[in-house]
């Protein structure tokens, strides 16, 4: 029973089931607008009788739709009686209104015929101002056209070419293809052409006007860079002299003095041309106008003509260099000449750099580099040419200033100069070599204007003035009171002077060559060795040959030498302190003024001796012996004594020679000892000569006796010891062949 009831209840479930999702499917056709094949699908595709069952449960909806609807009209229908009865009434008011209506729109009608007269009057009004406002549109394209054609000619009569092409450029892409149906315009676009070629010829005359300008201002434009270069450079080495005022302070103090003040002069006059020009800083821009470059080659670039432009401005730029590198014949004469020449040069580099940096294409780095190497080789061949005439050192040396100043500048200007400093090198030598010409009739004048005798001294400033001038040092000298004399003549602290000098002025032709102070002191020592060397040396060797130099001048210069020999390790101490270069470095160059002053010494000796002999000479010339006499005259012949006389006075000059040291006591011996020995035997083979002569052909006895007593005198001077040193009868010994024929 209960499986049975269970059963029951189970399809009572299903039944109950069934009915909710018809209910469902009848919902979702009642509420949706959609397609209902899903829906009608899940009711067919159920059970089967399914369909009917949904018939069923369709037709039970629609009842209860019918129901529910004849529900709504039996609500409303009294509502619709009342509304159909209203709706009659109105019928009769409708009726009359019609008539209202119909009158009212014949009196519109009437009413409106003046309404349409003023209408139609409106609308030819509207035309007429439709028409005007056309016309004031096409006048207001027109008129900016005409506005800019006109600006156009206004920029033409103020030369102001590149705006103008500019304007017509935008006449061309903005206005006139707005109104390009007009007459007018087609004027306008047929003119263009032709003022643009106006103008490119314009602009061409203009850029020949600024290319003669440029020609004659470029040696004002070139001397005021020059100047503004040097103006940096002299500030520059016055403030690094300024802060090195303790260099060189080994050196003398004269010298320092000296250094010192000219430090402070060349700062002061510095500062004072700094202050000066302070407010005058000027460029290249400054002295000519660039305008005329600038307008051309914009004017050309817009008309896509800058390719020409370029190559004709080169061509004309490479033709003034031309003109600019050929020198004047007489440029070598003054330092003007070279001045203006460089002038020219730096201010055709000056505007060339400027044009370089101020446009785009117009001058390359690659065309100022070949122009510059063309350039450079044509005025290294000019000054090496030119330079070669100049014969003034002074010449020279402003010659090399202006070379340095030439190359700093146009090295600022970013052009390379190294072959210009390499040409220096070939002009230091022809500037030494002038130097050596100056200094050998310098070194000729002193030796002309000296006295040959030792420099008095009457007291401790005099004495301070000499050593001040030239390093001399005796401690037996300095214990003597005054007055004293010193063992040199003037001509010695002058020569050391113009030695000094000389270095001066060749250190003058070193400086400012960018050169490291090793390469400068090396430069100075062989200078210093040529003067020596060969100027000096040269000089020494003419003076000591001159006839008017006796043998009291020769002792002299004997003296003279050996103190200029001496001070050769002052020279060399001085080169060091100036060039700041120690004298123990490997590569240091040392002075020949040594060999230099001994081989004067060797040539003044040997003049010396064959002075000496010629002077006996001239005695025995005048020796006039009687052979026939009957008997001597008791005393030695006057010749031979005043010939004797005249040799122990000129050896007592001997005295004089250096003998501060044992090396020059020995050498002053020596010298002493080998005139005295030549001497005397010259002495004695002039007798024996004259005793020998074929001519004489009978001697008496007197005579004899007479030459007997001049040879008793020879013998009692030899053995008066007249030169101290010689050993025993030494120098006896010259007359023993005389003494032997005599008796013979």
């Amino acid at each position: 029973m209960a499986r049975k009831s269970k059963s029951k209840l189970s399809e009572l479930y299903l039944e109950e089931n069934k009915d909710q999702i018809y209910e469902n499917a009848l919902a979702e056709i009642q509420s949706f607008e959609l397609p209902l094949g899903t829906t009608l699908r899940s009711v067919y595709d159920d059970q089967p009788n399914a369909h009917q069952r949904f018939m069923e449960k369709l037709d039970a909806c629609i009842r209860n739709h019918d129901r529910e609807i004849e529900k709504m009209c039996n609500f409303h229908h009294q509502g619709f009686v009342d509304a159909i009865t209203e709706l009659l009434k109105v019928r009769a008011d409708a009726e009359k209104l019609k008539v209202q209506v119909t009158d009212t729109n014949r009196r519109l009608q009437d009413a409106g015929k003046e309404v349409i007269a003023q209408t139609e009057e409106i609308i030819r009004c509207r035309v007429q101002q439709r028409n005007i406002t056309t016309v004031v549109e096409k006048l207001q394209l027109c008129l900016p056209v005409l506005e800019m054609y006109s600006k156009l000619k206004e920029q033409m009569n103020v030369k102001r070419y590149y705006s103008a092409l500019k304007t017509m450029e935008q006449l061309e892409n903005q206005y006139l293809p707005r109104v390009s149906q007009y007459r007018f315009c087609q004027i306008m676009i047929e003119n263009l052409p032709k003022l643009r070629e106006e103008i490119k010829e314009i602009s061409m005359s203009d850029l020949k006007d600024f290319l003669e300008s440029i020609r004659k201002h470029s040696d004002r434009i070139g001397e005021t860079a020059m100047k503004q270069a040097q103006q940096q450079k002299t500030f520059g080495t016055a403030l690094q002299k300024q802060n090195n005022v303790n260099y060189g302070r080994n050196m003398h103090l004269s010298r320092n003095r000296i250094l010192e003040s000219k430090n402070e002069i060349t700062l002061k006059r510095t500062f004072e041309e700094d202050d000066e020009h302070e407010e005058e800083v000027l460029t290249a821009q400054d002295l000519v106008d660039f305008s005329p470059v600038y307008r051309c080659l914009h004017i050309y670039s817009v008309l896509g003509d800058g390719e020409i432009f370029e190559n004709y401005y080169r061509k004309q730029r490479r033709k003034q260099a031309r003109l600019v590198l050929q020198p004047q014949s007489s440029m070598h004469e003054t330092v003007e000449g070279y001045r203006r020449y460089f002038s020219q040069i730096v201010g055709f580099f000056v505007v060339e750099d400027h044009i370089l940096h101020v446009t785009q294409g117009l001058v390359t780095r690659t065309y100022t580099d070949e122009l510059w190497n063309m350039a450079l080789s044509k005025i290294i061949a000019v000054l090496r040419t030119h330079s070669s005439y100049c014969s003034d050192p002074d010449l020279v040396l402003e010659l090399k200033n202006l070379i340095v100043v030439f190359a700093d500048t146009l090295q600022g200007y970013g052009f390379p100069v190294n072959r210009l400093f390499d040409l220096l090198f070939e002009i230091r030598d022809q500037y030494n070599e002038t130097l050596l010409k100056k200094w050998s009739g310098l070194f000729r004048d002193i030796f002309e204007a000296d006295n040959y005798s030792p420099i008095p001294v009457a007291n401790e400033e005099e004495y301070k003035i000499v050593i001040s001038k030239f390093p001399f040092q005796d401690p037996e000298l300095d214990k003597q009171s005054f007055p004293k004399k010193l063992p040199m003549s003037q001509s010695v602290p002058q020569i050391y002077i113009q030695v000094k000098e000389f270095i001066y002025a060749s250190l003058k032709f070193s400086e400012s060559l960018h050169r490291s102070s090793t390469e400068i002191d090396d430069m100075l020592r062989k200078s210093t060795n040529l003067l020596l060397t060969r100027t000096l040396s040269s000089c020494l060797q003419n003076l000591i040959k001159k006839p008017h130099i006796g043998l009291t001048e020769l002792v002299q210069i004997i003296i003279n030498t050996t103190h200029l020999e001496q001070a050769c390790k002052y020279l060399e101490d001085f080169i060091s302190n100036i060039t700041n270069i120690s004298q123990v470095t490997v590569h240091t160059a040392r002075l020949y003024g040594l060999s230099t002053f001994k081989d004067a010494r060797h040539a003044a000796e040997g003049e010396i001796y064959t002075k000496l002999n010629q002077k006996i000479d001239e005695f025995i010339q005048i020796a006039d012996y009687d052979w026939t006499m009957s008997e001597s005259d008791g005393r030695a012949s006057g010749y031979l004594m005043d010939l004797i006389n005249f040799l122990r006075s000129t050896f007592q000059v001997f005295t004089h020679l250096p003998n501060n040291n044992n090396d020059h006591a020995a050498m002053s011996g020596k010298v002493a000892q080998t005139a005295c020995m030549s001497a005397c035997q010259h002495l004695s083979m002039s007798l024996m000569q004259m005793l020998l002569d074929s001519e004489l052909r009978q001697i008496s006895m007197g005579a004899i006796q007479q030459f007997n007593l001049d040879v008793i005198q020879c013998e009692l001077f030899a053995s008066s010891e007249p030169v101290p040193g010689f050993q025993g009868d030494t120098l006896q010994l010259a007359f023993i062949d005389l003494r032997q024929n005599e008796r013979f």
